[in-house]
């Protein structure tokens, strides 16, 4: 069997997520590629742009592919891409012909949506946000028009039905009628969702979650974390992080700051606790978050990731939408148990005070309560610690993974 991913990255976000399945399969002796819009890795089985045209047109394909957002001045500053532009991926795909094609993230103007139909392959479509079954956002915002045929779309602040969400939902829509697809999520919260969107209601839709690589991501010892990362050994640590950590809205670093403000008015707390933030480089304007806080900027890398979670006490993940993050399985995969709402796919991963805890969904006292019940007793940290990586690795490992997509696409080609 020959699987062939596309993503438009093989290192960031969702990209990680599809290079984890890609190395997974070849783990269990599956012929696999990777063919991306923006290679970083030298991985010779990860297939991107070769000469120095291809990579440059590559780097600007992402803005070009905004271009009709201009015709909305006044939308909200989310990820939302369109699916318009041209490519030559399909000649690629013939090429390498393989028996099977797994879809990731594909935005950022790497592939318009009627080129899947030019396939002519079996494709699983493995979910890591809405965006493949809405027109143009990635998180609804509890917006529930993809269930019909959007327009009308409060992202782009329209007040037209035939905008360019109905648009693109319509270009989908067609494009995807009576194609060989099967739908993968990697949460239970996103599979709902897209089963019930009116693109995806017939289809089928199976629950997959990503994995990752146990002996990459493992808990070490946190003093020698913390001396390798220069961060202070006699307090408690405080980690968030994301890509655009600070900025993007719908990850909750506005939530955090505020849990951590109360959470310094406390005295028996002021002096015990600091902050580290990856995915984001301390800004000019002073951030006042109540404790001392230290920055480290972009990671990427998996030793160093694995690290920076290792050097903490507890992960915060405050999002407001989330599928199912990178940063909390790699987190409880290093023994550090983590503190979320109970939104999205964030329930797949923690188990409330077994390994970590869930906070009621937006209320910034519950939050702080779920950083507190972690932090104040060592006993029960180290229970909810083992717990964490024990849930990783009966769960969450990329081998787990690869086999239950394998089991997939044998049932599939079979058909």
């Amino acid at each position: 069997m020959k699987v062939l991913h596309m993503s438009t990255y093989d290192s960031r976000g969702a990209g990680r997520a599809a290079y984890r399945l890609h190395q997974g399969l070849q783990s269990i002796g599956i012929t696999s590629q990777l063919l991306v819009q923006s290679k970083s890795s030298d991985d010779q089985t990860v297939i991107g742009p070769h000469t120095k045209l291809e990579k440059g047109i590559a780097k600007f394909r992402p803005s070009l592919s905004g271009l009709p957002l201009s015709f909305y001045p006044q939308r909200e500053l989310t990820d939302y891409y369109p699916s318009w532009l041209p490519d030559t991926v399909s000649h690629q795909v013939k090429q390498i012909n393989p028996d099977i094609i797994n879809l990731h993230w594909i935005c950022a103007g790497y592939l318009e949506v009627q080129t899947i139909a030019k396939f002519n392959k079996p494709i699983v479509w493995t979910l890591h946000d809405m965006w493949a079954f809405t027109g143009g956002c990635h998180y609804s915002q509890n917006c529930d028009r993809y269930t019909n045929a959007c327009g009308a779309c409060p992202q782009l602040r329209s007040q037209k039905d035939k905008d360019l969400s109905r648009w693109q939902w319509y270009r989908k829509a067609q494009a995807l009628k009576g194609i060989n697809l099967t739908v993968v999520s990697p949460s239970a919260w996103l599979a709902k969702c897209a089963q019930m969107s009116s693109i995806f209601q017939d289809m089928r839709v199976e629950v997959i979650p990503n994995g990752l690589n146990p002996s990459r991501y493992k808990p070490v010892n946190r003093q020698l974390a913390r001396e390798f990362l220069n961060l202070p050994q006699t307090k408690q640590l405080i980690l968030f992080g994301a890509e655009k950590a600070t900025l993007d809205k719908r990850k909750g670093f506005h939530l955090l700051q505020s849990a951590l403000r109360d959470l310094s008015q406390l005295s028996s707390w002021r002096d015990r606790v600091e902050l580290v933030v990856f995915g984001s480089s301390q800004s000019d304007q002073q951030i006042d978050l109540g404790f001392p806080s230290h920055y480290l900027g972009k990671l990427s890398d998996d030793i160093s990731l694995s690290l920076v979670y290792a050097a903490a006490d507890v992960f915060i993940a405050p999002s407001l939408e989330d599928n199912l993050p990178n940063t909390v399985m790699e987190a409880i995969a290093c023994g550090t148990p983590c503190v979320a709402f109970k939104i999205g796919g964030m329930p797949d991963m923690i188990e409330h005070q077994k390994n970590g805890y869930l906070a009621q969904p937006y209320k910034i006292e519950d939050l702080i309560q779920g950083i507190l019940w972690i932090l104040e007793d060592e006993q029960r940290y180290q229970e909810l610690s083992d717990s964490a990586r024990q849930k990783v690795e009966r769960e969450f490992t990329f081998e787990i993974q690869a086999r239950r997509y394998l089991s997939l696409f044998n049932s599939i080609l079979k058909r």
